[in-house]
């Protein structure tokens, strides 16, 4: 790889940080450890193509073009938080990475029943992943933050929540979400 390539790749693994909170080569090197994957099955799961994952690794490709693959991403890294924390079983993660490969990424609006509640409105954590993908899709996380940070001083209940929904983990979106409700 001569410097040119190295430079590219350097500036990739970057904006993944400022995009995804880290380069994606660390990413889904986690996911494929604590999932017990393979990179095909990892594509596979997400929807990409092998050679497609494999330039999201390596840094010859930055950002992830389709969101529906981003919110896989999201799925997956909250699937294995909770096969890490023993609240999900192998078996359990084998049957949700299915479901997770089959989903669409689509809105709160067409919400499945696997994703309501018994009163067929849409949960909490799918509410709070729309918002999340939906501030996701129109800047990265480091230019959310940016604009959290100029909206501060005047706005600051708004720079949280941009901050939160913007770049934050799901698991404190729910909780402020949950918090800001009634």
């Amino acid at each position: 790889m001569d410097a040119t390539q190295q430079e590219a790749t350097a500036r990739a693994r970057e904006l993944q940080r400022s995009w995804y909170g880290e380069p994606l080569g660390a990413l889904f090197r986690r996911l494929i450890d604590d999932l017990g994957l393979n990179q095909a099955r990892l594509a596979a799961v997400l929807g990409l193509s092998a050679p497609m994952l494999s330039q999201l690794m390596s840094g010859q490709r930055a950002k992830i073009g389709n969101p529906a693959v981003v919110q896989r991403v999201q799925a997956l890294q909250e699937l294995a938080g909770q096969v890490a924390d023993g609240s999900v079983s192998a078996a359990e993660a084998a049957e949700r990475m299915e479901e997770i490969k089959r989903s669409s990424g689509g809105s709160v609006l067409n919400s499945t029943t696997q994703s309501s509640s018994s009163t067929g409105a849409p949960t909490v954590r799918r509410v709070v992943r729309e918002i999340q993908s939906l501030l996701r899709s129109v800047a990265a996380a480091g230019d959310i933050i940016e604009a959290a940070d100029l909206l501060a001083p005047s706005q600051p209940e708004l720079a949280e929540f941009l901050r939160v929904y913007g770049a934050g983990r799901t698991a404190d979106a729910v909780a402020h979400y949950e918090a800001h409700q009634g």
